[in-house]
């Protein structure tokens, strides 16, 4: 059963270590700060979860094993909504999303014509 163990938690080490090293390779490949936060902030949330996880299955039922399933909480609760701060942040700073130009025109036409959804007053 040991055996079992240490190889499932070393399973998980590892794949959360992939996970980590490709949300870093998506911060370096991705074009614009919006897409690099959408995907460093996913990667990493799984990568820690599975990184803890292995750890905890290492840890066994321990008081180690309370303290990192309470690291993982505090985890889960603050990466989403530091990247939700970060992207308000650049928005309200004045970077603008980069998108392609098609779509753009398809948006700016839709708003003009009222097919958008929004109503307007004059």
């Amino acid at each position: 059963m040991a055996t079992f163990l240490d190889f499932a938690s070393w399973v998980l080490i590892v794949s959360g270590g992939a996970f980590m090293l490709i949300g870093g390779l998506g911060l370096l490949r991705l074009p614009d700060v919006f897409t690099r936060m959408h995907g460093a902030s996913l990667i990493d949330t799984l990568g820690a979860a599975l990184i803890l996880g292995g750890f905890m299955l290492q840890a066994g039922f321990t008081l180690v094993t309370a303290k990192l399933v309470m690291i993982l909480i505090f985890i889960f609760f603050t990466s989403p909504a530091t990247t939700y701060a970060l992207a308000r942040a650049a928005l309200y700073s004045g970077v603008m999303p980069k998108t392609d130009a098609e779509s753009v025109k398809r948006a700016e036409s839709a708003a003009a014509s009222g097919r958008d959804g929004s109503s307007k007053t004059s």
